[in-house]
């Protein structure tokens, strides 16, 4: 089967077929470094780390583009519109600068946990000013923007009048109707400037007290939030490139206003195939500050949130996001991630045992239905995969195969009722899918032993840098460990404990 996958821009599922095969070039929108990753930003880069394996193992050579934002994201959640990355500086008494290495290295640390390969190409928003810039510029001299005391708006309107006419309104990827959208856009301040309130800003004029401010041909001032996308996948991915993704979420304003921005600019829609994951809840509820259900991966490794009944271990949470089809919502508790983690390691050992499982090679099936029908369930990995991404189904796989695996091992069903061929490919498989599509990782050895004499040293130098005052030291070996899920006790007397889960 060829790969199929669902374009929200046409709202159906579409054969994948890459413009240059067997290049591909994806751009995926990456986060705001203004703050620790959270829950809600493990689920998109775990679904295009999948997306990006699965095209790797499809023999396509994928330039894979994932940006930072380091200046200019602007929201409006009912206040005045803010730059996220001037304010907190400002919070935490740090050059903006220093900011954004503090949360982007934070960013990098809850990625390889949860084991992302990383992109290609990692463009940040102010290394990219003058390629904003010169779009801009283009988008001016076109007549689908204007300047208005140094600041610079995409006329949307216009665009739509324009484009409708040649079936590509503003609001082609959303579905919303642009009169409909006026009390609902993301906006800045300063609305007098604007011609109409639909329009959004490319370039904002810096008044005084802002920090992060850059020369441009309309005075001093910072970039909007869409124009660095729309910069960056063109300069690294071309006038059009393949697949654009990223969360459900950014499909309105910032993906629509993407299309819109690089179409007047390149004369093309941008990408081919819109992909999008959908959200991640929490018993039920919507991620946000008000619900004080924001759980930061930090503390999702650590178990340090409130709402949290213990620390939960990265391949744990990829797991439990893998068990959900990407599209659908995905509803966090404590019962569904400790429900993941006993999966998992179920899941686990009956791949340990298979790893390491010899059998002659050339035994025949002495059970040929029950061969054929774990070739089905194996050859139905790729099938499932091929429709755009079906995990769920290929773990419900693993796990009938695994009731087999664990059949042979416990001696219910003979060593010799499945060909050397069968479990050859069975073996092949399953490692591909587990460790190298999936991205999954465990402990194939017994190490516990060796664990312990690890940990006591630890234990003995926290004790020495505590008896020094180095609480610096004390803290980040503690702290550490609890992201690994190892928590630390101080005892009355003096002495620590651990707990590892």
């Amino acid at each position: 089967m060829p790969l199929k996958v669902y374009n929200s821009l046409t709202r159906q599922k579409e054969t994948f077929t890459p413009i240059n095969a067997p290049y591909v070039g994806m751009y995926v929108c990456g986060p705001t470094v203004s703050g620790e990753s959270h829950l809600g930003h493990a689920r998109p880069y775990v679904t295009f780390d999948i997306l990006y394996r699965y095209l790797n193992y499809h023999g396509y050579k994928v330039r894979y583009v994932r940006n930072l934002t380091d200046a200019g994201h602007f929201e409006e959640e009912g206040r005045e519109a803010e730059d996220k990355i001037s304010k907190k500086a400002v919070l935490e008494k740090l050059e903006p600068m220093e900011l954004v290495q503090k949360y982007t290295n934070l960013y990098h640390w809850a990625m390889a946990l949860l084991n992302n390969l990383p992109p290609s190409i990692e463009p940040t928003a102010t290394g990219h000013i003058i390629e904003q810039i010169e779009m801009i510029k283009k988008i001016i001299a076109d007549g689908y923007a204007y300047e208005a005391n140094g600041s610079v708006y995409f006329d949307v309107e216009k665009y739509n009048t324009d484009y409708s006419k040649k079936n590509q309104p503003y609001g082609i990827l959303s579905g919303r109707v642009l009169e409909d959208q006026l009390d609902t856009t993301r906006e800045l301040d300063n609305q007098d400037e604007k011609r109409n309130r639909s329009d959004f800003a490319l370039w904002k004029n810096a008044p005084p007290e802002h920090i992060m401010r850059w020369q441009s041909p309309w005075g001093e001032g910072f970039p909007g939030w869409h124009i660095e996308c729309s910069a960056m996948s063109t300069k690294y991915l071309g006038d059009e490139f393949d697949i654009h993704g990223g969360g459900m979420d950014l499909q309105f304003p910032h993906h629509e206003c993407e299309i819109a921005q690089s179409t007047v600019c390149n004369h093309k829609m941008p990408a081919r195939y819109w992909m999008h994951n959908n959200m991640i809840t929490i018993n039920g509820r919507k991620m946000g500050k008000s619900y004080n259900n924001v759980i930061k991966l930090s503390e999702l490794f650590s178990g340090s949130h409130p709402i949290l009944e213990q620390a939960y271990h990265p391949m744990t949470i990829r797991f439990f996001i893998l068990q959900s089809h990407y599209r659908g919502t995905l509803d966090f508790s404590n019962e569904a991630l400790q429900a993941s983690e006993k999966a998992f390691k179920r899941l686990w050992e009956v791949f340990d045992w298979l790893s390491q499982w010899v059998v002659p090679q050339t035994q025949a099936a002495s059970d040929i239905e029950l061969d054929a029908k774990v070739k089905k369930l194996v050859n139905e990995f790729d099938e499932f995969m091929d429709d755009d991404l079906s995990t769920p189904k290929v773990l419900a796989n693993m796990f009938e195969l695994s009731s087999v695996i664990n059949s042979i091992k416990d001696k219910h069903i003979a060593g010799d009722a499945l060909s050397s061929v069968t479990v050859g490919l069975l073996q092949t498989q399953m490692r591909l899918f587990i460790e190298d599509i999936f991205g999954l990782k465990g402990d194939r050895s017994d190490n516990s032993g060796k664990l312990d004499g690890v940990l006591q040293l630890l234990i003995d130098i926290r004790k020495e840098a505590k008896r020094r005052k180095d609480f610096v030291t004390s803290d980040k070996i503690r702290n550490e460990l609890a992201t690994l899920g190892v928590q630390l006790k101080d005892e009355k007397d003096g002495e620590m404990s651990y707990t590892i889960g």
